[in-house]
């Protein structure tokens, strides 16, 4: 098990810290002496999981703040509230997501909603925050892809997925505008000679609420699992979560840095730096996608 180093006196971001990748992220930042504040969508499931987190770490110093992706709005205000704090924001954790509802739903603000919630939110969600992320000696940005991503395709003509909305299309199209997104900012803060690292990791095959919880929107009852075999490799939340953590907490990583499972074509095992898809090493189409959600949200960069 990948041990996390010690993260005294740092404070995190963490979206979707109430379950999956992100509250097991928590549990063991917080562990390491990280003040998480925890961002979610439902404030109640945050104090649930910040109870069991304490239960186990006494001494975990945990925060539960209202956030939903999906509502620009929402964004807005929470990083209002943290910018009212003022203190730094050592590492912002871009966790939170949604996966292939089975049908086309849309945010708040009319986005497809796993563009909305996977990208667009966390995109404005970094850029209202980047002040004070840059206020830290040793600023991070971590970002939750996929392995979905490798078969994405940013489809400019059909961004919000009016005309022909796939499931899973829709969700390798949202993960890869996260995975471009990352390398985007890690090249914008070399050039502006910034300490900022934007790291971006993938969790792999990794058994969460995340592959039922978007299959079962707007269905009157959840759909109980099929039950059968796979020869499909597949691993723990524990295991899962490695590579976000290190991508968040490591002094290893690389500015840009790709972190995922080792094993089975990347699905399972111990964390590796991996190389990214062809797909996410365009630049024109990382900053096509970059002006394209400085529109779409009304944010973008802190002046120089």
């Amino acid at each position: 098990m990948y041990n996390v180093p010690s993260q005294a006196g740092r404070r995190f971001i963490i979206t979707g810290s109430n379950s999956g990748t992100g509250r097991e992220a928590t549990r063991r930042l917080a562990a390491a002496g990280a003040h998480i504040l925890m961002a979610v969508r439902t404030p109640t499931k945050g104090e649930d999981a910040r109870r069991e987190i304490l239960a186990e770490s006494p001494t975990a110093d945990l925060e539960v703040r209202k956030l939903d992706l999906a509502d620009l709005g929402s964004v807005r205000a929470f990083a209002a509230s943290v910018l009212a704090d003022r203190k730094p924001v050592d590492v912002l954790v871009n966790n939170a997501g949604v996966m292939a509802p089975p049908k086309r739903f849309t945010t708040a603000d009319g986005f497809e909603l796993q563009l909305g919630s996977n990208f667009l939110g966390p995109f404005a969600l970094t850029m209202l925050l980047l002040p004070r992320i840059l206020e830290s000696s040793r600023p991070r940005v971590a970002t939750m892809s996929s392995f979905v991503a490798n078969f994405g395709r940013i489809d400019f003509d059909d961004l919000q997925r009016e005309h022909n909305y796939q499931p899973y299309t829709a969700y390798g199209q949202s993960k890869l505008a996260d995975m471009l997104f990352a390398e985007r900012l890690a090249r914008i803060a070399t050039e502006r000679g910034w300490s900022l690292l934007s790291t971006v990791a993938h969790p792999g095959y990794t058994r969460t609420n995340l592959q039922s919880a978007g299959a079962n929107l707007g269905r009157e009852g959840a759909l109980k699992p099929p039950v059968r075999r796979t020869i499909v490799p597949s691993q723990e939340v524990t295991q899962g979560a490695e590579p976000l953590l290190f991508a968040a907490a490591d002094p290893a990583v690389e500015q840009g840095g790709y972190y995922g499972p080792s094993r089975a074509f990347g699905l399972i095992g111990s964390t590796k730096k991996t190389s990214l898809p062809r797909s996410a090493r365009r630049v024109g189409v990382s900053g096509k996608l970059w002006a394209v959600a400085e529109e779409l949200t009304g944010t973008s960069l802190p002046p120089r």
